[in-house]
């Protein structure tokens, strides 16, 4: 049992108060308050970390960095970056850097929706079980052995009443038995148990991707794929980002709707990658459409340097929500098109905040909530998107940041945002969030590589990636194209791995595993 102390501040005073926690048991915190603007709505545990013990805090959104930290560890914002860089590529954007401080004291973390102390196969699990209101921000301060949690709804209105503060969880024991309470407790199931594995154009080209491109990779992977299985053709189809009704002239004259029937034909599933939410700079959503954009201060709100520099559309706005309704009408049902999934990504753009009426959660709850109903029942993988705000939702949800053709990506990138490109720093967040597989929907780690060509990976490391994504996802995508015999039969070993292997027990140091009764230990170096 364990007290929590909570304070609620407004514009008209502060109300504060305290509960009893019990471990197993959820508590929600719904107290009568008078009507004002919230100002602060915080609690706080006092709560020692062992000797030994680990931390691991929830980044705000897939490819947010997560590492588990020891009691003298602490998160590393943007600060080291230049700030004419940030501004010229709004590094700030891509995660919670525009509205949560980092502590730079030894010791100090912080993270979104759940958090978990960990000493040896032992583990307290600390979780929202609603954040919907609003964000569940955990901070701690190993200093202090304090233990602080933060509503994220600065600015709301409350009209007077109840108002829902805090809605958690906290469980003890092992990993599975925790997160199997969380989960229990929440109510929440995930949309498909069907394991997907396939091809994404995505590491073999980017965005260089042409016609007679996707037909060569569609030939060579078709003779490794399986009846059932997926592929899916990644960005540079389009003519640009936003442009979802124009493909690109020169790269695919011929438009891209006939790949869904090649696939079907020979028994695959199609796929086909958008970013619904954004419009880059160059493209003429941008040009024609200024009033679809979300605003903030008055300013559109640039949500990053990718292509060109790319901003956020309204989700509010009839125009917008009119044009994504016939984009995925057009994807998904008409032309003779059918894909049967779509691949959503950098979702994070549709709540970058909210209003006095809305908290940025509850808006990332409402956009998850507007493209399950825009894709029936095709299927959804969802990526760049807060994580808790896609349980049930999304069939699928990436789990990492992007993997990169080496081992960490460029040296000059390594200090830079926690959503950059990273294999192993995509390795870490596959392993931390691996309890979400199955749980809140299948979990993609991102993709996988055999090929010697167009590849910096090592030998090692490509076995390392490809045997944690076999057995901590739901989704085992290659980006190989041609592959020779003797990667056809390690594609068919993963391949099995992935089908039918037994994961043991799973850490940042190493991976335990059985298939058809062997077991096997992997050494991680991460």
């Amino acid at each position: 049992m364990a007290e929590l102390r909570w304070k609620v501040v407004t514009d008209r005073g502060t109300t504060t108060g305290t509960a009893e926690w019990n471990a197993g048991e959820p508590l929600r915190l719904h107290p009568d308050l008078p009507k004002g603007i919230f100002r602060q709505v915080t609690a706080e545990l006092d709560w020692p970390m062992e000797d030994g013990e680990r931390l691991f805090m929830n980044g705000y959104q897939t490819w947010t960095y997560s590492p588990e930290l020891g009691k003298t560890d602490r998160l590393r914002g943007i600060d080291q970056i230049p700030k004419f860089l940030t501004k010229k590529y709004a590094f700030d954007r891509y995660g919670d850097y525009h509205f949560v401080s980092y502590s730079k004291e030894p010791g100090t973390s912080h993270g979104f929706s759940y958090c978990t102390f960990r000493k040896g196969d032992q583990y307290k699990l600390l979780a929202s079980l609603d954040d919907r209101p609003g964000y569940t921000i955990f901070r701690y301060s190993a200093q202090k052995a304090l233990l602080t949690l933060e509503r994220d709804c600065a600015g709301i209105r409350h009209r007077g009443g109840v108002y829902a503060i805090f809605d958690l969880f906290w469980g003890e024991g092992t990993e599975n038995a925790v997160y199997d309470g969380w989960f229990a407790a929440m109510g929440v199931k995930p949309r498909t148990k069907e394991k997907l594995a396939g091809y994404s154009s995505w590491y073999n080209h980017y965005q260089d991707i042409t016609n007679l491109g996707v037909e060569a990779d569609f030939k060579a992977c078709r003779e490794y794929l399986r009846p059932g299985d997926l592929f899916q053709i990644d960005d540079g189809w389009e003519w640009k980002v936003g442009d979802w009704l124009k493909f690109h002239p020169y790269k695919f004259p011929l438009g891209i709707y006939r790949f869904a029937d090649m696939a079907h034909t020979y028994g695959l599933k199609a796929g086909l990658w958008l970013a619904p939410f954004i419009c880059e700079t160059d493209s003429d959503l941008y040009r024609d459409h200024p009033d679809w954009l979300l605003r903030h201060e008055g300013k559109p709100w640039r949500c990053g340097g990718n292509w060109s520099g790319f901003y956020a559309l309204d989700i509010d706005h009839p125009g917008v929500r009119d044009y994504l309704a016939k984009v995925f009408d057009n994807v998904l049902n008409r032309y003779g098109c059918n894909y049967d999934l779509v691949k959503l990504d950098f979702l994070y753009a549709a709540a970058p905040f909210g209003t006095d009426r809305e908290t940025r959660a509850g808006r990332m709850y409402r956009a998850m909530e507007m493209l399950r109903k825009w894709c029936g029942d095709k299927l959804m993988l969802a990526c760049g998107v807060p994580v808790m705000p896609a349980f049930g939702v999304a069939d699928y949800c990436r789990v990492s940041c992007d993997v990169s053709l080496d081992w960490d990506d460029v040296f000059y990138m390594r200090p830079m945002h926690r959503e950059r490109v990273s294999t192993r720093q995509a390795l870490n967040n596959t392993i931390l969030r691996a309890p979400l597989n199955g749980r809140a929907y299948g979990s993609d780690p991102d993709v996988f590589f055999l090929r010697t060509e167009n590849c910096r990976l090592t030998e090692e490391q490509k076995k390392t990636l490809a045997t944690v994504n076999a057995l901590c996802g739901q989704v085992f995508l290659t980006s190989d194209g041609k592959l020779t015999v003797e990667q056809k039969k390690d594609y068919a070993h993963y391949r099995d791995l992935f089908d039918r292997g037994i994961l043991e027990e799973c850490t940042v140091n190493g991976i335990t595993y059985s298939l058809d009764g062997n077991r096997e230990h992997i050494d991680l170096k991460l």
